[in-house]
């Protein structure tokens, strides 16, 4: 009885609260979620975390620390310890907002349905490998919850449009979706880009981006653990397995790379890609450790990106917009317009991670919910192009990329579930699928 007194107490809150937005918010709101938008900041948000390695206890800690009324409600994880971790670490940064014994914990394959179908959870973080993430946007775009989706959105042409359709059911339900391609949310990019659409270096003819890095074999775990399972071992070890990452040197690295690069021109699109690449050191599983790509835009202007994890190497994460006045550059620091026009950036160094999760609650909160959805499907896909090209070594335009039947995640994944690489690519006998 109590338990059935307490289901009640909630709905009749979450009722309530319901219907008192589609009245000030109109008819754009029918479906919404049910902790709404333009919600007092005293009202509580229940926060979800669905992948509790590193980067996801990173972004539920920045969510934690964006406003004062979210706690901890919910964490899924295919693996019980990597829960049992990120909970610690987060009890101990957040005491008053986590409480280890009041949050629901869910482990295995459909974890994330449990955490999205749970009614104390009303924003939720998206953080495990690449290859889930369409799936579980799906789901917590189906029962209206806010989302934060870290980066790649996918790893495949059936997972971008997947996000695309999420991203239309967001607005729909009047939805947050906001996206881990975290530059857009930098103070210093924000002040160069704004620089670039008052025209401080006229027309853009040319984007040259490169995310030169060391080498990540600090990602990969070893030794696998005796009595470990094919699937499990993959899974945990994900940074070098295709299915499971998306090629991390292109996707992840040359992923925040070609979002900047998109949004110097205001999200256009290319027309098509021509690559190449390849694999020097074995420790990459099947993905290369280094690719180059030019992309083609309308009017012969062209986009030239840059990836390698190679240790020894020259090093840079770095921006070049060459434009008919002058050119921007900027190479990690502070951005720079040199030509017509001089400029440098002066404001003061911010906190870009904190800067999404602060922005994500507040147009929660206020009632005008960011939907990063569509432009962040569109800069995965400018990714997940660029290494159709490098690995078939062929032109991929834009609509081949869109619609390609490549399918790289294996369907109703389960632990007795057989899961093979595909060999390493080979540009020139590679087939685009």
């Amino acid at each position: 009885m109590k338990t059935q007194e307490t289901d009640e107490a909630k709905s009749s809150r979450r009722e309530m609260i319901q219907s008192s937005a589609k009245v000030a918010l109109g008819s754009a709101m029918v479906g919404a979620p049910a902790i709404l938008t333009g919600a007092p900041n005293s009202q509580k948000l229940g926060l979800a975390l669905i992948g509790c390695g590193g980067r996801g206890t990173g972004a539920a800690d920045n969510a934690l620390a964006a406003d004062d009324g979210i706690t901890l409600t919910a964490l899924g994880d295919l693996f019980e310890d990597n829960v049992d971790l990120s909970i610690a670490q987060l009890e101990k940064r957040h005491p008053e907002k986590v409480k280890a014994g009041s949050v629901a914990r869910h482990f295995g394959f459909d974890a994330f349905e449990k955490v999205v179908s749970n009614p104390d959870v009303d924003i939720v973080i998206l953080a495990t490998p690449p290859a889930f993430r369409p799936q579980h946007l799906a789901a917590a775009t189906a029962a209206g919850k806010h989302s934060f989706i870290e980066i790649t959105a996918a790893i495949d042409a059936p997972g971008v449009r997947s996000v695309l359709a999420s991203s239309e059911l967001a607005d729909e339900k009047g939805l947050a979706l906001v996206s881990g391609f975290c530059w857009r949310y930098d103070d210093a990019l924000r002040a160069a880009q704004q620089k670039i659409q008052e025209g401080a270096i006229g027309d853009v003819r040319a984007m040259y981006a490169t995310y030169y890095r060391a080498n990540l074999g600090q990602k990969h775990k070893g030794a696998r653990p005796a009595g470990m399972s094919d699937l499990e071992w993959q899974i945990r070890d994900w940074y070098k397995h295709l299915w499971l990452s998306g090629d991390v040197t292109i996707l992840l690295s040359g992923g925040h790379s070609v979002d900047k690069m998109a949004w110097w021109i205001n999200d256009e699109m290319p027309t098509a890609a021509v690559g190449t690449g390849g694999q020097t050191f074995e420790n990459w599983g099947n993905t290369f450790d280094h690719s180059f790509v030019v992309y083609e835009y309308t009017g012969g202007r062209k986009g030239f990106l840059g990836c390698r994890s190679q240790s020894g190497c020259f090093n840079e994460n770095g921006d070049h917009v060459i434009g008919s006045k002058g050119t921007l550059r900027f190479a990690g620091k502070t951005p720079l317009i040199e030509g017509e026009t001089n400029w440098q950036y002066r404001g003061r160094p911010s906190n870009k991670y904190q800067t999404e999760h602060n922005e994500w609650i507040a147009s929660i909160r206020n009632g005008s919910p960011i939907n990063d959805g569509k432009r962040m499907a569109h800069t995965t896909l400018m990714a997940v192009m660029a290494r159709m090209a490098s690995y078939t070594g062929q032109r991929i335009t834009w609509e081949d990329a869109l619609n390609s039947k490549q399918n790289l995640v294996p369907a109703n994944l389960n632990w007795e579930t057989p899961v093979e690489d595909i060999p390493l690519a080979i540009p020139g006998e590679t087939e685009f699928i």
